[in-house]
């Protein structure tokens, strides 16, 4: 899904696109598997965008999220 809205996002000319941090709740994917796998694919998008913004539900997920970014590249 990430991929995809970045793709649409591109060829609609976006230069700044913010998304939610999905599947972190209410149906127990797990909350460091979802962040990695978005961290991810807005890493690969980056060079194409202004600014690429992960909303974060609560300061927890925001924690995960920077830790996940600070920890560098994933695999």
């Amino acid at each position: 899904a990430y991929t995809r809205s970045f793709e649409v996002a591109l060829e609609n000319g976006v230069e700044s696109i913010a998304f939610p941090a999905i599947s972190t709740g209410v149906y127990g994917y797990p909350k460091q598997q979802a962040a990695k796998i978005a961290v991810k694919v807005m890493r690969a998008f980056s060079p194409k965008f202004k600014r690429i913004i992960a909303a974060c539900n609560s300061r927890a997920d925001a924690a995960l999220y920077k830790k996940i970014c600070d920890d560098g590249p994933a695999s």
